[in-house]
């Protein structure tokens, strides 16, 4: 097998003899959605770094949100929560909110701002960790609680990234995704009241 080298994006490459988009391999290996095999917990977080959030939380449930992705972004206004959706899910009784926002919008709650703090994406994977249940919208959270296996309820908009499809609640990326679509263009009311209703049976099954 070949060394592999990781290259920045912002220097040179390196002499290669053939050059492949990652997004393009399934059709290179002839593989179809339905034949993804479901992620579940292919990548971990530091355990000690685990530990060091969980000491810092309050008792359970705690439920981290993400509402906002990068605002450069030139799908954002769509796939980011107004501030009136997120005051919704945050009025959700019984429910101990964590703040997993970063950037500009990250004070847009009356939750903590703890963005000093997740200095990078293996603090922001710790923290998820030490959590019961994630709630964001389609930004890198999502891909990196996907990706430990964190159980995590995904807000979409009615049209949303090509890689969610339409017309189900779970993706063939990550097996502990829950998706919450909005059921027309731009109606992140009807999302949070689905998450707000969901979270109260969520914790009624003894997520208390």
């Amino acid at each position: 097998m070949r060394d592999v080298e990781v290259v920045p994006k912002d220097t040179d490459l390196p002499t290669y003899d053939h050059w492949l988009d990652q997004m393009s391999l399934p059709r290179v290996f002839g593989t179809r959605v339905d034949t993804i095999p479901l992620a579940s917990g292919y990548l971990q977080a530091d355990p000690a770094r685990v530990t060091g959030w969980r000491a810092a939380l309050p008792p359970g449930p705690n439920v981290g949100i993400a509402w906002a992705g990068n605002p450069a972004h030139n799908n954002d206004r769509r796939r980011s929560l107004p501030v009136a959706a997120l005051s919704d899910i945050l009025a959700a009784p019984g429910i101990n909110f964590v703040n997993l926002q970063v950037g500009p919008r990250s004070r847009d709650s009356p939750l903590a701002d703890l963005s000093s703090s997740l200095v990078d994406f293996a603090e922001t994977a710790a923290l998820i960790a030490a959590l019961d249940l994630v709630l964001t919208v389609d930004t890198a959270v999502a891909h990196v609680a996907g990706a430990i296996g964190q159980p995590t309820w995904l807000m979409l908009p009615h049209a949303p990234d090509w890689r969610w499809l339409l017309g189900r609640s779970d993706t063939p990326w990550y097996a502990s995704l829950r998706l919450f679509r909005q059921p027309t263009a731009g109606d992140w009311g009807a999302v949070a009241a689905a998450v707000v209703a969901s979270l109260a049976g969520w914790r009624n099954q003894g997520h208390a």
